[in-house]
């Protein structure tokens, strides 16, 4: 189906935040947002399984025991992911998203924000940040603003970290996004394993590294560039803004910013190009909503996207072509997931197949 004909479709069933209708991805999902806080190769999998249901007999037992992170078992070395099998870790991440009770109804874009956020922290000049450490598990970091709600995203992750104790925490936290853009109905992302964990939190980084959703294009840029990122790799990550919506709760921001907010689809630059956006009236920070019917929002950075001519030829180009949009996301996002991360000559590239 085109993207225009589910965009349709999608506005068709009615605006409303709540519990809309999806394009066909097969799960539905919540709350990522690259800029949701105002403070502040090639081995290529061929074999299709289905769910292992255990996993969430796993996730029950572990929230009745009521243990949580860290429960202090060995942390895994860099060469421990030749004891996991990848196939069966994306299967049980896969096997985690789906939730009514939860939000819009799954977990995955949450895992793609926390994705993100594990990886965005990097800064090239120094050499520190990104996923490799998974730092973002210790307080202060944890607690940053930028990072707030993703302890409900490390929680659900959890009993993976005990049913595979050879996967890192930085594997772990990735390749949930991965699955998720994938699962969502995205594009296919490379991704490889070899990322350690760090066992204190004498490495976090500070806080700041990650997007200001208050601020413009100059703003963006310079987070961006400092990870190393160009105006194409940036305009095309922010497009994974069609997933999930904002919390008042958690990043002060509130809403989704399209009718279908647990596809991935190109629906933020259509939207962002189409629709009139005006300041929203409340109490809250900044942000902005639909004149027409007030339902979806966009935030000060991603204004930014429309008004900066640098970032809008590249949104006007996803807006008319969601093939070449994910064909210039997938691998931005591999090459964020990757920021600082020196890998194991002989690590695999995976390629994972979706499942049916």
């Amino acid at each position: 189906m085109s993207s225009s004909i589910m965009r349709t479709v999608a506005r068709s069933v009615g605006r409303t935040p709540l519990r809309v209708a999806t394009a066909p991805a097969a799960s539905r999902a919540l709350s990522v947002r690259f800029f949701c806080s105002h403070k502040q190769h090639k081995r290529i999998p061929t074999t299709k399984a289905g769910i292992n249901p255990g996993v969430l007999g796993a996730l029950a037992a572990g929230a009745l025991a009521g243990w949580y992170f860290y429960s202090g078992e060995p942390t895994p070395s860099r060469d421990s992911w030749r004891k996991v099998n990848f196939h069966n870790v994306y299967k049980d991440i896969a096997a985690l998203l789906e939730d009514e009770d939860y939000d819009d109804g799954s977990y995955g874009p949450v895992f793609v924000r926390l994705a993100w956020h594990a990886s965005g922290t990097y800064d090239r000049k120094t050499g520190t940040g990104g996923s490799d450490g998974a730092t973002i598990r210790f307080k202060p970091e944890s607690g940053h603003g930028a990072n707030a709600g993703l302890d409900v995203a490390r929680a659900r992750l959890e009993p993976l970290k005990k049913k595979y104790p050879h996967i890192s925490y930085g594997d772990l936290y990735t390749l949930a996004g991965v699955v998720a853009v994938q699962e969502l109905g995205g594009p296919t992302v490379r991704w490889r394993p070899g990322r350690s964990d760090e066992k204190v939190s004498a490495n976090c980084t500070p806080d700041g590294r990650l997007p200001d959703a208050a601020q413009g294009a100059n703003h963006v840029r310079d987070i961006f560039y400092r990870m190393g990122f160009n105006d194409q790799e940036i305009a095309a990550l922010i497009g994974a803004h069609a997933l999930g919506r904002c919390h008042s709760t958690r990043s002060g921001y509130e809403g989704p910013w399209n009718a279908s907010p647990t596809s991935f689809t190109n629906f933020f630059y259509t939207e962002l190009l189409e629709d009139k956006w005006v300041p929203k009236k409340w109490d809250g920070p900044a942000q902005y909503v639909d004149k027409d019917t007030k339902s979806f929002m966009m935030l000060p950075a991603d204004i930014a996207f429309k008004t900066d001519p640098q970032f809008r030829k590249y949104v006007e180009k996803y807006a008319a072509d969601q093939d070449a949009f994910f064909a210039d996301f997938a691998p931005a996002f591999t090459k964020l997931l990757e920021l600082g991360v020196k890998f194991p000559e002989d690590a695999p590239v995976y390629e994972f197949k979706t499942l049916e």
